[in-house]
C-alpha cells in the first residue's frame, strides 16, 4: 500500500533558473489523478445503503456508472477466470481503495482519542458512517466525514472527501499488524514530525492530496477532469480499487472474443494491446557458480513496464496508457538523484522498487516480476528465500562459506543481505530491490548504509568491512560499481567528469545508470563532455534520451536544433516533450519542413502535459518558463499568477512573477509580489534574495544587503547565495566580511566556480600568489576548455 505521508510519484527536479537567474523550482511536477467528489459521496451513500457481501466488499471489482467505453469490471471476468479472480481478491491491489464501510473500515472508531504534538484526534461513528474530529485548514476544530479507506496491511489510511473533488489524506493511520507486533493502534504517519496548517504537508495541503498523489495507482482508469476555471475536479474511474484492467486495458474486446468462440487473435485475444512477451529462457543454475548462466533479451514494454507504471518513482505526462508501451510513454521516471537514492543506488525516499530494480544483474538478465511474484495474489511464489531457491543453488549459497555464518535459526539469507529494508511511514517495511552486494567498505569511505550493520548495528563498519575480507578476499565484486563516481558527481567534484563518461557511454551499465550518469554530466560541463550527450540521444534506452536533451541548455540554439530535431519525432512522448523544453525558443516559422511540423506537434505535447497536471502550482511554472522562452510573456505572468492562486507559498513562482514584471517595466508590482511570498513564507530564502534587486535598483543598498544576509542565512547549503552576498559585501567596502562568507562557503562547497572566481580575484588583487594558484588550479579542472585560466594556472604554479 502505497500511502500519502511523503512526497512521492513525481519527478523532483533541481532548481533551475529562469528569467534573469531567477529560481524556478521542479521544472516536472506530473502526478496522479483525482476523483470527482460528488461521485465519491454517491458511491458511499450506495454502499451504506446495501453493505456489499464478502467478497465484492465496498464495490470492489464492480463496474461504475462513469467508466470509459470498453472497460467491463473485475467481476465480468469471474465466468472464465474464477481461481485467479479469487487470488486477486484477497490482494493488496483488490483493496488499494475501498468506500468506507463496515467491511472495509478497519481501524477502531469507538470514540477514540489520540493526540500528535499538542493536535488531537477523536474517532468515532454515527451508525454506518465514521467521523473524524481534528484540526481543519483553518487550524481550528472540526468534524469530517471518512469517505474512503487507503490500502489495508500493514497501515489503513483514511480520505475526506471536501465539496470541490478533492480527496485529503488524514495523518492518522491504523496499525493493521497483530497486537503481538506492536499494532492494532492508531498512530501518526509522520512519526516525530508534525506540520501546522497551511504548510503543503498538513493533512489538508496540496502534498496531502489523494488525487495529485495516488488516485492512479490506487483505482482503476482514472481521468483526472481538473476544471482550472473552477479549481475542482470532475474525475471518473471503472473501479474504485486496482482491478484486471488497470493491468490488461479495456476488456469489452476479450469478452467478444470468448463469446465468440475463441477464435481469431490469438496474441491479443480480443485486448487492444498487451505487455510485449519475453523469449524462452532456463534458469538452471550453473554447477560452477550456483546460479543462472542464461539470460535474454528483454523486448520494449514488457511485464516490467507495466509494473513500473505504479511501482516507480516518477510523474504522469499523459492519461492514455496501455500495456506494451514504454513507461515513458506516459511517466517521466525519476533518475538516481540525491535525496531518492544513496550514492550506490540504494533506496532513501519510497521509490516504490521499480529504479532500484532496474540496476541489478537480475533485470539486466532478464528477470521480470512475475518471476518471484504472483500477479494475481502478489503473494511470492515461495516463502521468504526460498523464492531465490528457484534459480540460484540453496545449499550453496547458505554455507558459511558464503554467509560467514553459519546455516540455521536467525542465520542471514538471501533477503537479509541482499535486499536490505527500510520502514516507511512508521510501519511500512520495503526492501530494496537492486539485489546488490553487501558493501560495509562503502559504508567506511562514502558513508552509504550495509547491510551487515543492519544487523550489528553495536559495531562499526570497519568491522563489517574487514570481515567480509576474511571471507572474500579483497577484491570487492558487484554488480553495481558507481557509487564513488555519482558520490564525487553530487559534490561537483570534477574527478567525477571521466568516469561519468565511461557509465554513460557503457551501452553494459543499465540504463537508469548511463541516464543519471547523463544527468550528473550536466554539473560538470566539458567539450569533452558533448561527444557522450550526443551519444545519449540516440541511446536505446528512452530515459537515457530524455536526459540528454535536458543538458542541452547551455549550447547555442542551432547546435540544440540540429542536435536534438530527430527527437521532436522520437516514438516515446517523454522524449518528444523534452525534446520540446529544449528548443522552445526556436521559432517554427524560422526552421523548414518537415523539422516545422515536428517541432509545433511537440510544443502542443508539452503544453498538453502541463495542463494535465494545470492543478499543481509546479507545472504551472513549468509552463511559464516555457511560454517565457516562446516568446508569450502575457501567458506567462498568467499561469505565474495562476500558480500562486493554487498555493500563495509556492515561493519559487513569486520569484520568477517578480522577475517577469521587472523585465517588463513594473518593477513596483514585482516588490509587491515578493513582500507578499515573504510575508506568506519568512523562512523561504529565495524572496529575500530577490528582493535585494528591486532595492539595489533603487540604490537602498543597507536594506539590499541585510536582504542578502538573511537569505544567505536562510539557505545556508545554496553556494549560490553566499557567492551574491559575499560578492556584494565586497562591493560596499566590507572586503573582509565578504572574504569571511566566501571561504565558509567555499568550505562546505568546495568544487563551486563561482566561489572559487570570486575568491581568486581576490587573492590576485591581495597579491596572494600561493592561495591564487591552488585557487586557479583548482577552477581550472572545473574548466577544462578555458585556456586563458590555464594559463594563468600555470603561472601562478611556477616557483
Amino acid at each position: 500500500m502505497a500511502g500519502l505521508a511523503r512526497l512521492r510519484r513525481w519527478i523532483p527536479s533541481p532548481l533551475a533558473h529562469g528569467v534573469a537567474g531567477s529560481v524556478l523550482a521542479a521544472l516536472l511536477v506530473l502526478a496522479m489523478g483525482l476523483l470527482q467528489g460528488e461521485t465519491a459521496r454517491r458511491d458511499q451513500a450506495q454502499a451504506q445503503a446495501r453493505p456489499p457481501a464478502m467478497g465484492a466488499e465496498s464495490g470492489i471489482g464492480q463496474l461504475t456508472h462513469h467508466a470509459p467505453a470498453g472497460y467491463v469490471g473485475s467481476q465480468a471476468c469471474a465466468a472464465c477466470h474464477a481461481t485467479t479472480l479469487a487470488d486477486w481478491q484477497g490482494s493488496d491491489h483488490a483493496k488499494a481503495m475501498a468506500v468506507a464501510t463496515p467491511q472495509s473500515v478497519l481501524g477502531d472508531f469507538s470514540d477514540v482519542a489520540i493526540v500528535h504534538h499538542g493536535e488531537t484526534a477523536r474517532f468515532r461513528r454515527e451508525g454506518e458512517r465514521f467521523l473524524v474530529e481534528t484540526q481543519g485548514k483553518d487550524g481550528k476544530p472540526e468534524t469530517f466525514a471518512i469517505s474512503h479507506s487507503f490500502g489495508w496491511r500493514p497501515l489503513q489510511q483514511y480520505l475526506v472527501t471536501f465539496p470541490d473533488g478533492r480527496l485529503q489524506a488524514l495523518p492518522w493511520a491504523w496499525d493493521t499488524r497483530p497486537q503481538a507486533q506492536g499494532g492494532q493502534r492508531w498512530f501518526h504517519v509522520y512519526g516525530d514530525q508534525s506540520f501546522p496548517p497551511g504548510d503543503a504537508l498538513h493533512w489538508t495541503g496540496r502534498m496531502q492530496n489523494w488525487n495529485f498523489m495516488c488516485a492512479e495507482c490506487h483505482s482503476t482508469a482514472v481521468k483526472k477532469g481538473y476544471d482550472a476555471a473552477s479549481n475542482s475536479f470532475r474525475t471518473t474511474y471503472s473501479e474504485v480499487s486496482i482491478g484486471c484492467e488497470s493491468c490488461h486495458g479495456p476488456a469489452a474486446g476479450h469478452l467478444a472474443w470468448a463469446a465468440a468462440g475463441r477464435t481469431g487473435d490469438p496474441v491479443l485475444k480480443g485486448f487492444e494491446a498487451a505487455a510485449a512477451r519475453r523469449g524462452a529462457v532456463d534458469w538452471t543454475p550453473d554447477p560452477a557458480t550456483g546460479s543462472p548462466a542464461a539470460s535474454v533479451a528483454r523486448p520494449p514494454g514488457d511485464e516490467v513496464e507495466t509494473c513500473a507504471r505504479c511501482h516507480q518513482r516518477r510523474g504522469t505526462i499523459s492519461e492514455d496508457w496501455k500495456p506494451g508501451r514504454s513507461i515513458a510513454d506516459t511517466h517521466l521516471p525519476a533518475l538516481l538523484t540525491s535525496g531518492l537514492f544513496e550514492a550506490d543506488g540504494q533506496m532513501i525516499d519510497e521509490v516504490f522498487t521499480d529504479q532500484t530494480f532496474r540496476q541489478s544483474k537480475m533485470h539486466a538478465k532478464g528477470v521480470i516480476c512475475s518471476d518471484c511474484h504472483d500477479v494475481h495474489s502478489g503473494r511470492l511464489k515461495a516463502e521468504g528465500p526460498l523464492v531465490c531457491s528457484q534459480c540460484h543453488d540453496r545449499q550453496r549459497f547458505e554455507a558459511a562459506t558464503h554467509t560467514g555464518h553459519q546455516p540455521g535459526r536467525g542465520a542471514p539469507d538471501c533477503i537479509t543481505c541482499h535486499m536490505p529494508a527500510r520502514t516507511y511511514m512508521v510501519v511500512d517495511k520495503r526492501h530494496d530491490h537492486s539485489f546488490r552486494v553487501p558493501r560495509p567498505d562503502l559504508t567506511v569511505s562514502l558513508g552509504v548504509p550495509n547491510s551487515c550493520n543492519s544487523c550489528h548495528a553495536d559495531k562499526p563498519a570497519q568491522w563489517a568491512a574487514e570481515a567480509v575480507v576474511a571471507w572474500h578476499g579483497p577484491q570487492r565484486k558487484g554488480f553495481q560499481d558507481h557509487a564513488r563516481t555519482f558520490h564525487d558527481a553530487r559534490r561537483g567534484d570534477p574527478a567525477a567528469r571521466a568516469p561519468l563518461i565511461a557509465l554513460a557511454s557503457n551501452p553494459q551499465i543499465p540504463g537508469i545508470v548511463r541516464a543519471t550518469a547523463q544527468s550528473e554530466l550536466g554539473r560538470l560541463p566539458a567539450i569533452a563532455t558533448e561527444g557522450v550527450i550526443r551519444l545519449g540521444l540516440d541511446d536505446p534506452d528512452p530515459i537515457v534520451r530524455i536526459a540528454a536533451l535536458r543538458n542541452l541548455s547551455p549550447q547555442p540554439a542551432e547546435i540544440r536544433l540540429r542536435w536534438a530535431q530527430e527527437r521532436l519525432s522520437d516514438p516515446v512522448l517523454g522524449v518528444r516533450i523534452e525534446a520540446a523544453q529544449a528548443l522552445a525558443d526556436i521559432r517554427p516559422e524560422t526552421v523548414s519542413e518537415p523539422v516545422r511540423d515536428q517541432l509545433t506537434r511537440a510544443f502542443a505535447a508539452f503544453e498538453a502535459a502541463q495542463a494535465l497536471n494545470a492543478d499543481r502550482p509546479e507545472a504551472r511554472a513549468a509552463l511559464a518558463l516555457y511560454l517565457i522562452r516562446r516568446g508569450r510573456p502575457d501567458a506567462a505572468e498568467a499561469e505565474l499568477r495562476a500558480g500562486l492562486a493554487l498555493d500563495p507559498a509556492a515561493v519559487e513562482l513569486a520569484v520568477n512573477l517578480a522577475d517577469l514584471l521587472r523585465q517588463r517595466g513594473r518593477d513596483p508590482e514585482g516588490e509587491a509580489v515578493l513582500r507578499q511570498a515573504i510575508a506568506v513564507a519568512p523562512k523561504e530564502p529565495y524572496p529575500h534574495h530577490a528582493l535585494r534587486r528591486a532595492l539595489v535598483r533603487q540604490r537602498r543598498y543597507p536594506e539590499a544587503l541585510e536582504s542578502l544576509a538573511l537569505a544567505s542565512r536562510l539557505g545556508p547549503r545554496d553556494a549560490q547565495l553566499a557567492y551574491v552576498h559575499g560578492v556584494a559585501l565586497q562591493s560596499l567596502g566590507q572586503p573582509e566580511q565578504g572574504r569571511q562568507v566566501l571561504r565558509s562557503a567555499l568550505q562546505a562547497n568546495p568544487f563551486h566556480a563561482a566561489l572559487l572566481g570570486a575568491l581568486l580575484a581576490d587573492a590576485q588583487a591581495r597579491r596572494d600568489l600561493a592561495g591564487a594558484a591552488d585557487l586557479a588550479s583548482r577552477l581550472s579542472r572545473l574548466r577544462p576548455d578555458d585556456a586563458e585560466l590555464a594559463r594563468l594556472a600555470a603561472r601562478l604554479a611556477r616557483p
